[in-house]
């Protein structure tokens, strides 16, 4: 089974991949660390595309070691779509050709991506099934204060930038199915087991 774990920010979505890889011995690939991984390779290209922009407003692109401040460049790109795009356009073939290795050396192994935006890209046409998950927003917003300590005005950005995140799963022709991560963990594990049997079931 290749499945998709995806949901809007501090739904959940990391304890669905962790239970998939610690109860049911899925191989799990985080995308975000792919992505870190595609950014901090194509720095150079993201400092020359949004250095000016991010002078002007204030803001280092680069820490004092020399990576890239993820952070920071969300915090610039992430209020515009065309920001978004345009450092997507940087990242994603890296990313895909990441994606492409790694379920090619796992070959006969149930594989989760667990990922936001996996509809942008083209694996999305070989995913057997997205396991997406979700939570009142309210909930998640106090989860991302303690999680991240980011500024209430970002986390509210980027709750607005995922407000259409499972339409877009929709959209893209995906067998979806939600799951409500509103209580403990071990009901998250309860659920994860039943949406696994139910797909499996289904073949």
């Amino acid at each position: 089974m290749l499945l998709c774990v995806t949901g809007p920010m501090a739904a959940g979505k990391n304890a669905a991949a962790d239970i998939l890889a610690q109860r049911h011995q899925f191989a799990v690939v985080d995308a975000d660390e792919l992505a870190h991984d595609a950014a901090e390779q194509a720095k150079a290209q993201i400092v020359q595309e949004f250095g000016a922009m991010a002078a002007q407003r204030g803001i280092r692109l680069l820490r004092e070691d020399g990576s890239l401040d993820r952070r920071a460049v969300g915090a610039l790109i992430f209020p515009d779509p065309e920001l978004v795009r345009r450092q997507e356009a940087i990242v994603y073939p890296q990313i895909n050709r990441m994606f492409d290795e790694f379920i090619a050396a796992r070959s006969g192994q149930d594989i989760a991506i667990n990922a936001t935006v996996l509809y942008k890209v083209p694996l999305i046409e070989r995913i057997d099934c997205v396991l997406y998950v979700d939570a009142p927003a309210i909930q998640r917003f106090f989860r991302a204060r303690r999680r991240d300590g980011m500024p209430a005005q970002q986390i509210r950005e980027r709750f607005r930038s995922q407000r259409h995140l499972f339409a877009k799963y929709k959209n893209a022709n995906a067998d979806i199915r939600k799951v409500w991560n509103t209580g403990t963990r071990e009901q998250l594990e309860k659920k994860i087991a039943a949406f696994l049997a139910g797909r499996r079931l289904r073949g």
